[in-house]
């Protein structure tokens, strides 16, 4: 190789390290300037802090799983306390249910799908979230409800 080649290369070389080195300056920099997490309605398991309502990154919501623990045990009526309480959830972290991106609904028994959908329909404007439905194995919804919804909405 030529000495004229090898002193082109070097300084192709060190332009490549010098631009790498900037974009990991850029990263790290960008880094620190990121948005903190933030939690809201946080729920104590012997005064420890064990999962939050919602967490907020940026502009994003994430919902937590809500379920209905309550009787009857009829799925049309805890999809509705189950949307209601995404509804408030997601007021109490500054988003709607307009502003709602993706649902996944953890259902106890599959043959429960058309009813809930019954429900469902129409409760997130006239452009719908992507959803994700799937009916969970042995042992059911925690907490006996007979179904569980959570979301990513944003603000």
């Amino acid at each position: 190789m030529s000495n004229e080649r090898r002193s082109v290369l070097r300084k192709l070389f060190a332009s490549a390290t010098a631009f790498m080195g900037m974009g990991l300056i850029a990263k790290t920099a960008q880094a620190e300037a990121a948005p903190e997490k933030e939690a809201g309605n946080i729920t104590d398991f012997q005064e420890v802090p064990l999962f939050s309502g919602h967490t907020k990154f940026g502009n994003m919501v994430f919902i937590a799983g809500k379920g209905a623990h309550v009787a009857p045990f009829e799925i049309k009526a805890h999809t509705e306390i189950v949307l209601k309480e995404l509804e408030a959830e997601l007021k109490r972290a500054g988003s709607s249910m307009d502003k709602v991106l993706k649902v996944s609904v953890f259902l106890n028994d599959i043959a429960d799908y058309k009813a809930m959908n019954e429900v469902y329909k129409g409760r997130f404007g006239k452009n719908p979230p992507v959803r994700t439905t799937v009916a969970v194995a042995k042992g059911g919804v925690p907490g006996d409800s007979l179904v569980e919804m959570d979301c990513i909405a944003y603000i």
